[in-house]
């Protein structure tokens, strides 16, 4: 069986779906899964032992066809593989037109995704030939298993077939280069250490850094942890800001790669941040968890581990079904140090459990 999981992106998206590749692979071990990413979440996917093809494509290139060169060339490329492939189902986990049309792109026949009241885009679904109703208030992880348990039922004509949604594995392939590059940043954070992540893609969902340099001096003169302040390359400046706010001397910056952050996390005794990459990375790595929520949902976006906690303000009205980039009054976000603190030591006295 041939088998075309559509997970677009961003990164976030993809690790929320990774236990489910592990869990179809499980469950049908000889079946050829491959899996279409764009370009910029592609990174975590690489050297997949799992799957057979990874179709990395960008559909910005795609939509704008005045971008000219070998970007669009590389594109058009990747779409005449999908093309080319004989998949005998495509599940669509995106709920986009974008997405739904690559599923319909791929020929195939059989092009499954969610039904009408859990799709992003509701007229994606005509680009569909089945959807699936699956409970909408779960952790989006468990809502991609669901979908692609129904959709494999669907097509086998097995009412009784299911996926292992009790035993979940995040399959992130790493190399010694990264492995590597997470013992060095360990060695220069101590045994004892926190990673605190200030960035969250959109505005609304920052936590303001001062706080967590902040945090970061709490940490050390009530527990004797010290903080690695970790960001991507372009994020220095929240990081920056975290430093400076920090006067304990036992916090630093680092900027790791995607998959050397990933085995970083597995060495830390706590990881703070909020609804971005590196917290659903930390969730993967099985690494302690507090998430500092805003505008998103942790019931939806959060992790699947039990143990772990969030800060959020379950007092005000407007958070629900918010999702804004922009905001005037931004209330979401305002958390004491103190409360996440607090967050910090419960997670901190309660055993990891998936």
């Amino acid at each position: 069986m041939r088998i075309l999981i559509v997970k677009l992106g961003s990164i976030g998206d993809v690790v929320h779906t990774l236990p489910t590749l592990a869990a179809i692979k499980k469950a049908l071990p000889d079946a050829d899964i491959s899996w279409v990413v764009e370009q910029n979440s592609a990174e975590i996917l690489r050297n997949n032992h799992l799957l057979s093809d990874l179709i990395e494509i960008d559909t910005k290139a795609l939509r704008h066809k005045a971008k000219l060169g070998k970007t669009l060339l590389a594109a058009r490329s990747q779409l005449r593989t999908l093309r080319a492939s004989e998949f005998d189902l495509a599940i669509d986990f995106q709920g986009l037109l974008k997405s739904a049309a690559i599923a319909k792109l791929s020929k195939t026949r059989k092009r499954y995704g969610n039904s009408k009241e859990n799709l992003r885009e509701p007229a994606s679904r005509f680009l569909l030939t089945h959807t699936i109703g699956v409970k909408s208030k779960q952790k989006i992880v468990r809502r991609n298993l669901k979908l692609a348990e129904g959709s494999l039922a669907h097509y086998l004509q097995d009412q009784n077939f299911q996926l292992d949604s009790d035993n979940l594995v995040f399959p992130i392939f790493t190399d010694d280069s990264h492995v590597e590059e997470a013992g060095t940043l360990s060695r220069l954070a101590g045994e004892n250490f926190a990673i605190l992540n200030p960035a969250g893609g959109w505005v609304t969902k920052l936590w303001h850094a001062e706080k967590f340099g902040q945090l970061a001096d709490m940490l050390w003169e009530q527990l004797g942890i010290t903080s690695v302040i970790s960001t991507a390359p372009s994020e220095i400046e929240l990081a920056e800001k975290a430093l400076a706010s920090s006067v304990s001397g036992k916090t630093i910056s680092a900027q790791p790669s995607l998959k050397g952050f990933y085995e970083f996390a597995k060495h830390a005794r706590v990881y703070v941040g909020g609804d971005t990459a590196p917290t659903h990375m930390a969730v993967a790595a099985n690494c302690p968890v507090v998430g500092i929520f805003g505008p998103t949902e942790w019931w939806r976006n959060g992790s699947v581990n039990k143990d772990d906690l969030c800060v959020e303000r379950n007092d005000i009205d407007c958070r629900v079904d918010c999702h804004r980039r922009k905001c005037d009054k931004w209330i979401c976000m305002d958390i004491s140090i103190e409360t996440v603190f607090t967050a910090v030591k419960d997670r901190l006295e309660s055993k990891p459990q998936l």
